[in-house]
């Protein structure tokens, strides 16, 4: 363990879920992100879906104009999401598998077998000046694919370790963040920057938390879901509590 502070993300997608199930302006994801900030919040992510279910164009364009800190642009490697990027600029652009069908993203993108369809998309992201992150599965392979591709950055999925964590499979929730350690490990030694995130919860956070070679968390719905009973500034303020807990050396 590092005692180097661990960065949090925050996610406002949902946010913007719950103002789009009656319409309108309310809640606004904007000051979600304002309040999540003031708590502690190092950075926020905003998911831009291809059918718009959650987070709209007006957000994306409103939280680039109102954030202090980093905007994290989730995206499918789609031309018209990288032409919005290129439009609004943000800080990151950190592209997801999506398909229509699902709830949320169920995995992490397929670098290798995809690598030709990515390699022009990233290349213009970067050049624009943002920095690109892969979320990929936690494998040492998947490590050297997105160091092929240029990217500097790779999201680790979690999702299958919270998983295994919130049914109380402790063989296959030692196997999954063995996974985890062991793609952090690779993908730092070949250079790329680490973030992990899908499915993190006050409950499963600590040990991932922990891998000195990850330097950022980016979490949403667990926040969203706790804010509903503490509020969203004490939901962000525990969540940094127990990161730094983790962190501690």
């Amino acid at each position: 363990m590092t005692s180097e502070k661990l960065r949090l993300g925050v996610n406002i997608d949902h946010v913007a879920t719950v103002r789009n199930a009656r319409g309108g302006d309310y809640p606004d994801p904007v000051r979600a992100a304002l309040l999540a900030v003031e708590a502690g919040a190092d950075g926020i992510t905003a998911h831009l879906r291809e059918d718009r279910r959650h987070i709209r164009d007006t957000d994306i364009a409103a939280l680039k104009r109102g954030l202090t800190v980093p905007l994290n642009f989730e995206m499918a490697a789609t031309d018209e999401m990288v032409a919005i990027a290129l439009d609004t600029r943000p800080h990151a652009a950190c592209l997801v598998p999506e398909k229509r069908e699902e709830r949320t993203t169920e995995g992490g993108l397929d670098i290798i077998g995809g690598r030709d369809h990515l390699a022009p998309r990233i290349r213009a992201l970067a050049e624009a000046g943002i920095r690109v992150s892969l979320f990929v599965e936690p494998e040492p392979a998947v490590m050297e694919a997105a160091r092929a591709l240029g990217a500097p950055v790779v999201e680790l999925h979690t999702g299958r370790y919270c998983e295994a964590a919130l049914e109380g499979d402790a063989t296959r929730t030692a196997h999954e963040l063995a996974r985890i350690r062991r793609a952090a490990e690779h993908g730092a030694g070949l250079g790329l920057e680490i973030h992990a995130g899908h499915g993190l919860t006050l409950g499963s956070v600590g040990p991932v938390a922990a891998l000195s070679q990850i330097r950022e968390l980016n979490i949403g719905h667990s926040l969203i879901a706790d804010a509903i009973f503490v509020g969203l500034a004490q939901a962000v303020r525990d969540m940094r509590t127990a990161m730094d807990r983790a962190r501690r050396p």
